[in-house]
């Protein structure tokens, strides 16, 4: 098989990472589950059985040079063995491990047995494992209930993965996503959870995740979602109406936090927002976001335009800092700029220590296809919370919540103050953005906070890309620009290439998806079936390369999964 043509930079990155003494478990897992979602077990097994030997008293590089010697077919009773050391050794990930590797084997009724014990181990000690890691337990009890002949509980286990409607063969067990389209993206299944005493966060019942803070005069909304019924639904499970929120904190006007305000004002409702929230608003109505994915049906604003738009008025807009008591409950006001966009305000509970960000993090730093976003707006905030010091940081999406926390912050600083610093001395010596993305930067600071690594590497490429953007041209310094061409005249000149004949393009996707470039394989398809629609052989191909690139972005890059599974037809149902 030929070499890979375009590596993979966060899987080289967290290669590295992964060795450095003290590294993160969440590196290594990150790391692993990247490589099983996409059927890298060979590359898994050689690295993992390295560090292993590496770290001989660590029980967790044991437990994955296991698994992928299991999965990966080569001497399976000593994998069974390593999984068997590890596990006695440590309690998690070594029976999440062993019970996935179990229950991928053909059937035997005692390897199926231990595969259920162990998975539903991990079940009853969830909450100590990342919700995105669960979906992959129920897909394994399906098969591990299947090979001991409870159909019952198969099925069941089956329907709790949610995976019912992926096409057979696609490996999407590594999320806990859920897409469709009528309902949108979400993160994860809805559920309402309470980080502190009087607080309900709503996360899973939109794109963007919502809270409702209980005081003496009512509730008070942080966010809103993208649409009003999901908000609705979301205040009835908080055992909550409209009718109980008195204010309503906005923490900027993108169509997943404003979107679906109508489930929430009704007369007398205070609207807090950031004094540039209405500009902002403007703008962003004025956005057409291209994809049905990020949205659903029902949207305030965004990829639908709704019947009648709600008209938004601000009752008090936020200059300055501003202590706001409500009921007796005392919120901070803090307005920055923020990584996203102009209008971002951050809301701190000083009695609980609780703040909510928004969207300051998000590592796309605005919407990908807007002319927005900052990495010094980005920077910034971050200063501001290690200055602030709270004791949670809740933020706009389930799953910067849980990987961008204090922890992480204190390390994402350096490291990015660090790449920034970096990619602008590139840029000013005339780098193309790939050359700048081929570098890898992967800051020394960062072994000084393992819990950084994760998140740095989330957000690596795409502030790169907005630094890049935002301070070159439209023509590149190696020519690229000067003469933008269509996609259709650029499949016009590859069917020359090709000699007018389909066979061509298939065989070349079909060659770069056996060698892990999913990318190109679409590319070339794609093309081919611009000038070629009628041929079947394309179709497929281009179908199994958006297969392999949601595959490889379930884990680090929900924008691009969403919007792979939307151009795949793939529809995902909420995972137990």
């Amino acid at each position: 098989m030929a070499e890979q043509i375009v590596k993979d930079r966060v899987v080289e990155a967290l290669k590295v990472a992964a060795r450095w003494p003290g590294a993160d478990r969440v590196t290594l897992v990150t790391l692993a589950t990247i490589l099983a979602g996409t059927g890298a077990d060979a590359d898994g097994m050689r690295y993992f059985e390295r560090l292993a030997a590496d770290q001989p008293d660590q029980p967790l590089p044991l437990a994955l040079a296991g698994f992928f010697r299991v999965r990966a077919g080569e001497d399976i009773p000593a994998g069974l063995a390593q999984l068997d050391d590890a596990a006695s050794r440590d309690l998690g990930p070594a029976q999440y491990f062993r019970g996935l590797a179990l229950a991928g084997l053909p059937p035997d009724a005692g390897r199926a047995a231990q595969a259920v014990q162990d998975l539903e181990f991990v079940l009853a000690v969830r909450d100590q494992f990342p919700r995105q890691m669960i979906r992959a337990v129920h897909h394994a009890l399906s098969s591990a209930y299947a090979a001991l002949g409870d159909e019952g509980n198969a099925a069941a286990a089956a329907d709790r993965s949610g995976l019912a409607g992926v096409p057979a063969g696609t490996r999407l067990e590594f999320n806990g996503f859920w897409v469709n389209a009528d309902e949108g993206f979400h993160f994860g299944t809805p559920r309402i959870v309470e980080p502190a005493p009087g607080v309900q966060v709503a996360q899973g019942y939109d794109f963007g995740d919502f809270a409702f803070v209980r005081t003496g005069d009512g509730a008070v909304a942080i966010d809103a979602g993208t649409a009003a019924h999901r908000v609705r639904s979301a205040l009835a499970d908080a055992g909550l109406s409209a009718e109980d929120v008195s204010h309503v904190i906005v923490t900027h006007a993108h169509f997943d936090h404003a979107g679906g305000l109508g489930g929430l004002l009704r007369p007398g409702t205070s609207l807090i927002a950031q004094a540039g929230f209405q500009d902002e608003l403007e703008r962003q109505r004025a956005n057409f976001v291209p994809f049905q994915n990020f949205t659903g049906r029902g949207a305030g604003f965004g990829r639908g335009r709704p019947a009648e738009p709600v008209t938004v008025a601000v009752d008090q807009p936020i200059s300055e800092p501003t202590s706001v008591s409500i009921g007796g409950t005392e919120f901070v006001l803090y307005p920055v700029t923020g990584g996203e966009t102009d209008d971002a305000l951050m809301a701190y509970l000083p009695a609980s220590g609780v703040l909510f960000t928004g969207d300051v993090m998000m590592p796309y730093l605005g919407a990908p296809f807007f002319a927005e976003g900052s990495p010094e707006g980005l920077l910034e905030s971050l200063r501001f919370i290690t200055e602030l010091k709270p004791r949670t940081l809740i933020q706009g999406h389930t799953v910067l919540t849980e990987v961008f926390t204090l922890d992480a912050v204190a390390g994402l600083l350096p490291a990015l103050t660090q790449l920034r610093d970096d990619a602008v001395a590139g840029i000013a010596r005339g780098l193309t953005l790939t050359a700048l993305l081929d570098a890898s930067f992967l800051p020394d600071v960062l072994r000084e906070h393992p819990a950084a690594v994760a998140p740095f590497l989330v957000m690596r490429d795409h502030f790169v890309q907005r630094l890049y953007h935002q301070r070159t041209g439209y023509w590149d310094a190696d020519g690229q620009g000067l003469e933008p061409v269509a996609p259709a005249a650029r499949s016009a000149a590859l069917d020359l290439l090709a000699g007018g004949r389909p066979e061509p393009f298939a065989d070349a996707a079909t060659a770069l998806l056996a060698q892990g470039d999913h990318a190109l394989a679409l590319e070339i398809a794609t093309a081919g079936l611009t000038r070629h629609p009628d041929t079947a052989a394309l179709a497929d191909l281009r179908q199994q390369a958006l297969y392999r690139l949601m595959e490889r972005h379930q884990l680090q890059d929900p924008f691009r999964f969403l919007i792979y599974a939307e151009m795949a037809g793939v529809e995902l149902a909420p995972s137990a």
